[in-house]
């Protein structure tokens, strides 16, 4: 199985180095909007976020309409062993330049314990339509999540939403699953997708 996914990161990268960076904005428009509209989204008010990175959705983007409507906003801290901490940034939070490439939050940043958070993004390559995630391979999400009872969604682009991933015993998938044209995962509506 370690190798089937090895392969599917693979192809999933291959794919998303083809996409134009006008593709990948009007992918990103897509995404967000239909993310932001979402009632889970609405409803809740500390939401955990992570900041894309090469060709993953600008989700930095997200951070003035969820300040604007009034919402608490979270970042991840990677710490050692593949672990990774939450931390409360503001519109003046300074974010600093991890050694894989991502910016997190500072040290001055107020740390949150999962139990204070109401909904993630979580970040990954692929998904499937039941909710199955292919990520990175570190295991950062997977470890922190199994700390975290609230609700999980995730962006993926239309491309990269697959018929099945594999999933080993520790992986975890995600709630709902959000791409440019539909709804996908355990609690989308209707029969696994929904229209604009």
């Amino acid at each position: 199985m370690t190798a089937e996914k090895e392969d599917l990161r693979r192809q999933a990268l291959t794919w998303l180095a083809d996409l134009s960076p006008q593709d990948r904005e009007r992918g990103d428009d897509a995404l967000f909007r239909r993310f932001l509209s979402l009632p889970q989204v609405q409803s809740v008010h500390t939401i955990l976020l992570y900041c894309g990175m090469g060709t993953e959705p600008d989700t930095l983007r997200l951070l003035p309409p969820l300040f604007a409507a009034g919402k608490a906003v979270c970042l991840p801290r990677c710490l050692p062993g593949n672990q990774m901490e939450v931390r409360l940034v503001q519109q003046d939070s300074s974010l600093i330049r991890h050694p894989y490439g991502m910016l997190e939050p500072d040290l001055r940043c107020p740390l949150v314990p999962p139990e204070d958070v109401d909904l993630v993004l979580v970040p990954g390559l692929a998904f499937d339509r039941s909710g199955g995630r292919l990520g990175r391979g570190g295991g950062y999400y997977d470890r922190w999540l199994t700390r975290f009872s609230g609700y999980t969604v995730a962006l993926c682009r239309d491309g990269l939403l697959l018929d099945s991933v594999p999933r080993l015993p520790h992986d975890v998938g995600v709630e709902l699953v959000v791409t440019e044209t539909g709804l996908y995962g355990p609690s989308a509506s209707g029969p696994g997708k929904s229209g604009a």
